[in-house]
This record gives structure tokens, sequence and C-alpha cells, in this order.
């Protein structure tokens, strides 16, 4: 019925689908215990609970904005916590806020500041206009205590309660009467605006056993309201809602007040509090369907693949090694016909081996985060903490780059090793920095959250040309040095002229039909990503990559000895799926409005799509190549 979907906590709930949900602490992470005023008896007991602020963001607008941009009520006597480089990246804006509370006293009603607005002043009326543009485009507040969010908890369909990490700042009646997003029933005047500026919020503790004193935060619940106060001086929850009309001109005040309690929970423990936030999130069986549903076809299709092959590899290479006499021998059918030119060098060879190079930076990467993010090492609730790893590691990984880049350039024949090495440190980053740049020169002009201030991308150019581009040297000049891959078998220096092929031998019908496999695997489990990415819904990272092997099979080698770059784009191909999908899921499935969102969309679709592009053809090249080298070791040529 409209309601709010689950905020962008996508980074932050990731480890939700990982978690052993016993009683184990995250490494690197400590429980804070609470106490009431005056108990506090060991170091880590505080009697105050405080709540932070995080950036506002919305389901039909990709531009968030930090919460001080709507003149919400604001705190400037603390310093806000320092933010690492992954919640920069993700443009989250974590500072503190006047909500603040002791531990186990009830609060009722009590005031947090008063907004004044004039309309005949040009910064009163804009203050407003965001404030409605805000609650036009839905936008969620996101607030954190004890290091975990606050949720909004209200019941869906079949009487199941959904709680979302986030809650609206206000809602809209539109001109027809049509209630928008969390307008309810109590809100019916027609092109009006309803603030929520009131917050009941319900605090669920843990009493830890044998500490008298000391208690756990396992839960923070809350329901916004809106009351217009009888005497917006004193505030007393009392009233209509607090509305806006469009129509409205003169002066308006809004009185921003919460109420809190607090709740002894014996059944939640400290280290799976947020099962609760995971167990209400739509979804979460469907995603493991769809993920057995992947594997099976993976499973299916290679099998099948790998049974052809063998029965026909198994026959032909008894045959060539049953062979006796001389002029069996000196007869080529089947793969020894092109065992002369099967690893001659490709063309753009130099384009090749760049590609490679990143491709498999990408590759460990994402394999080494991955698997820090399964152990548990990257906490849910360090934000920030799983883009940094990767950036780092990216930064870190320029070595293995630069040396797959160099050695199969060589191998290649190449010998203009600079311009291998240089293209390997700036043509793929170089691309995907330039698309960032532009990016974040639309957001600074909207004055987003996510626009990365100055001093991070210097700090970002520093990472690469001072770390990457020093190890990539390092990492080429090795892979210089070592002598070239062995091949099996040798080159001829005339190239077979390759027959005439039918349509769908050919290099394109080839590399466009066999990236429908490796998509066709995860079309499912890419419609839960692009959600977690673009409506704020949980990502799991139980993703099945075996897919990817598969792809090497289509290419028809035995067909065409210029398997190199086919396999590679064969593989990769599945990106220009990828975004063929992102192009239908924009206009099918999103709400997306305005230019600014519509470019930022496809900016950051197509970084994705060349990250993913690198990745698969990497894996698909190297699939193949171990393929055909181990197919020809077999094989006696003389």
């Amino acid at each position: 019925s409209g309601r709010t979907r689950p905020s962008r906590g996508s980074v932050l709930v990731i480890f939700l689908l990982l978690h052993s949900a016993t009683s184990f602490y995250l490494p690197g992470l400590a429980p804070v215990s609470f106490c009431e005023p005056g108990q506090a008896g060991k170091e880590n007991e505080v009697p105050d609970c405080k709540i932070f602020v995080n950036r506002l963001d919305s389901v039909e607008s990709v531009l968030p904005y930090e919460y001080t941009a709507f003149d919400f009520c604001a705190i400037d006597s603390e310093k806000r916590p320092s933010e690492n480089l992954g919640q920069v990246l993700f443009g989250e804006r974590i500072e503190p806020s006047p909500y603040k509370f002791e531990f186990k006293k009830k609060v009722d009603c009590k005031p947090v500041c008063t907004k004044s607005y004039n309309t005949n002043k040009p910064e009163d009326k804009a203050h407003l206009d965001f404030l409605k543009k805000g609650m036009l485009l839905n936008y969620q507040h996101h607030w954190i205590v004890d290091n975990m969010p606050v949720t909004w908890c209200y019941d869906v369909e079949d009487g199941q309660k959904f709680c979302n990490p986030g809650f609206p700042i206000g809602c809209y009646v539109t001109e027809a009467g049509r209630p928008k997003d969390a307008c309810v029933s109590d809100f019916k005047d027609k092109d009006t605006f309803y603030v929520f500026n009131h917050v009941d919020i319900t605090i669920h503790y843990h009493v830890v056993e044998n500490e008298a004193a000391g208690a756990r935060l396992v839960a923070a619940k809350m329901e916004p309201k809106s009351y217009k106060h009888t005497k917006v001086e004193a505030p007393d929850c009392a009233g209509g809602p607090m509305y806006l009309n469009n129509k409205f001109s003169g002066e308006l005040k809004i009185g921003y007040t919460y109420s809190v309690q607090f709740v002894e929970d014996t059944h939640i423990r400290w280290a799976s509090r947020w099962d609760y936030i995971l167990e209400s999130m739509p979804h979460t069986n469907i995603q493991w369907f769809s993920i057995m549903n992947s594997l099976v076809i993976v499973l299916f299709l290679s099998g099948m693949v790998a049974m052809i092959m063998l029965r026909t590899l198994h026959k032909d290479i008894a045959r060539y090694n049953q062979m006796d006499s001389v002029e069996d021998a000196q007869e080529e059918f089947g793969w020894k016909l092109v065992h002369g030119d099967v690893f001659r060098p490709p063309r753009k060879g130099m384009l090749l081996s760049v590609f490679l190079g990143s491709g498999t930076q990408i590759f460990i990467m994402m394999f080494v985060t991955l698997f820090f993010a399964c152990l548990g090492f990257l906490s849910p609730a360090n934000r920030g903490a799983l883009m940094t790893c990767a950036v780092v590691l990216w930064v870190l990984l320029g070595t293995p780059a630069g040396y797959v880049a160099a050695r199969f350039y060589k191998s290649f024949g190449g010998e203009k090793w600079k311009t291998n090495v240089l293209l390997t440190c700036f043509l793929c980053p170089g691309v995907v920095f330039a698309d960032f740049f532009v990016m974040n020169l639309i957001l600074w002009g909207e004055g987003s959250s996510a626009a990365m201030p100055f001093g991070t991308l210097v700090a970002i150019l520093a990472l690469w040309f001072c770390i990457s581009v020093p190890l990539t040297f390092i990492g080429a000049y090795f892979g210089f040095k070592k002598t070239g891959i062995e091949h099996p078998v040798r080159t001829n220096q005339i190239p077979r002229q390759i027959p005439e092929q039918s349509f769908y031998t050919r290099s394109l019908p080839g590399i466009v039909m066999g990236g429908i496999l490796p998509f066709g695997c995860i079309f499912i489990q890419l419609f839960f990503i692009l959600n977690s990415i673009w409506k704020h819904y949980v990502l799991s990272l139980h993703q099945d990559y075996h897919w990817q092997w598969c792809s090497f099979l289509t290419s028809g080698l035995v067909l065409d000895y210029h398997w190199q770059w086919r396999s590679f784009l064969t593989s990769g191909f599945t990106a220009v799926y990828f975004l063929v999908y992102a192009i239908h899921y924009f206009f099918s499935k999103l709400q997306i409005t305005g230019l600014a969102s519509t470019i930022l969309y496809f900016g950051y679709t197509m970084i994705m799509a060349l990250i993913f592009f690198l990745f698969t053809g990497t894996i698909g090249f190297f699939a193949c190549f171990w393929f055909v080298t181990k197919i020809y070791s077999v094989v006696k040529v003389d």
C-alpha cells in the first residue's frame, strides 16, 4: 500500500545473512553496558543513551542529503564521529543529535526544538520548499543508537510485521486525495504535506547475567507521529496533525518532540540483536530459492557440456595416441588440425593483456573481500568497512595486475613494455575515475551528502598514483623478467587458413549467444542485488560465482583458433546483458525522477558493467587457457 522500503543499509545488513545467530562477538566489537544514573560500577558502563543521525535517502532519488540539509533540530556543540573511506564513498554522514536520554528513565513528549518559518522570507521559504520536496520524494531518516539502527516496525499483509531501518520525514496527500507512502487514514486534506515531528522510541534491553547493574541494548524501535501541539512553546503532543498546505502563506512553527520508554527483553541476546530486522525483511526465503536455482542451472549446464566434451576428447586423444604408421601420424584432423596455430598471439594483444591484468586485480579483490566478510572480520556495525577493505585491496593489488599483464604481453610477443605498464596503471582505473568524477560533479551541484569532499578525492588520487602505480610497475618488472609462458606445442610461422564457417559458429554470434548462459544463471539473483543497491533491500552475499567457469565451454575452440579474444568477450558479454537488464530495471521497477538522479543511475551502472566485464572476461579467458593448454599437452604432435 505504498509503504516505505528498507533504508540504504545494504552494506550494514549484508552480513545478517552470514551470521551464526548464536552468542559470539564479531571481531573488533565489544558490547556496551548501560546502567541507571549513579550506578556505574565498571569502566564500560554508561548511563546515557545517545542517538546519532545519518544522511537521509529515498527510493525515488539517487541523491542522499545530510540531516542538517532539511533544517531539523541539530546540535553544534559536539564533534561528529570520524568517517572512514567507505562511509564517505557511500555518502554516510553520521553526526550527533539533540535526542538524548538516560537509561531506564521514561520520557514523555519532551521538546527538542521549535523551528519558525515565514514564507515571506526567501531563506525560510527555501527551507520549507526543500522540506516539502523531501516529503514528496519520501526521504527517510536513519537514526542510530548503540551502533544499531532505530527501526520503524509496522504491520504488512498476512499479519507479518516489517521492521524498516529508517522512517519518513513526512508524507503527502495529492490533489486528488490519494495518500502517498506513509500517510494513513487520519491524513485526509488534499494537496497537503504532513510533518512527522514526534517520535515514540521504545528501547529493548537485556540484563547481563552475573552483572546486576549492567544491561545491553538489543533493539530500538520507534513510531513516527504528527502533532500540531496545542502550544508549540509548551508541547503537549495533542491536537491534530502538523500539516503544511501548498497554498499556505505566512508564519509557521513546527515543534519537534519525542517520548522514550524502556522494555526488558529476556529473549533477545546482544550477539543476535540484528535478527529481528532480518527476519522481517521481504524476499529472504526467495533469495535462498534463487541461489539454489542458479546452482542447479550451473551444475546441469556444466555437467551436460562436460559430458559431451569429455566423450569427444577421450575418443580423439585415444585415436591420436594409438596411431602406429607414419602415414597415420602425418594425417591431421580434429584438435590436432590447429595445433600449430592454437597458441598464436592474438590481435591487439596489448589491450587483451591490460584487460587481463585489471581483471585479475578485480577478481582477487572481490575474492579476498568476500572471504573476510564471510569470516566476520568486516563488522556490520563498523559502517563502511566493506568498501574501505575493497578499495585498500584494489590499491595493494597493483602488483598482480602488473605481473599478469606483463607476463601475457610478453607471451604474446609484445615488446612495448612501457606502454603496457602505463595502460595497466591508467586505462581501466582512469575510465572508472573519470566516470566517478563526473558523477561527483553532479552530486556537488545538487548539494548531496554523497559528493566526495575535495580532500578525499585528493587522498584517492594519492593512493592511486603513489601506491597502486608503483606496485603495478613492480609487478610488471617481475612479469617481464620471467621467461614467456611455455606452450605445449610450437606455433607455425604461416597461419592456417580458417575455412568458411556457418553463421552460428562465427565469433560475434558465438559471443552474443555464449553470454546468455552465465547471465541466465544470475538473472534471478541480479534482481535482488539491484534491489539492494537502488531500493535499499537486503543484499545476500551467498552468490554462486561458479557460473563463470561454464562460459568458456561455449567458445567454439575447435572451430576457430583465434580463441583468446573470443573466450574473454564471450564471458565478458554477460556485462552487456547486465547493462540491458539494468536499463529495463530502471524503467520498469524504479520510481526515480529527475535528470540528475537518472544520470547518476546510469553513470554508476556503467561503472558496475565495466567492472563486471573485466571480472567475467578474465575468468573466461583463464578457464579457456587452462583448458587449451591441458588438451594439447596430452596430444602427441611431431
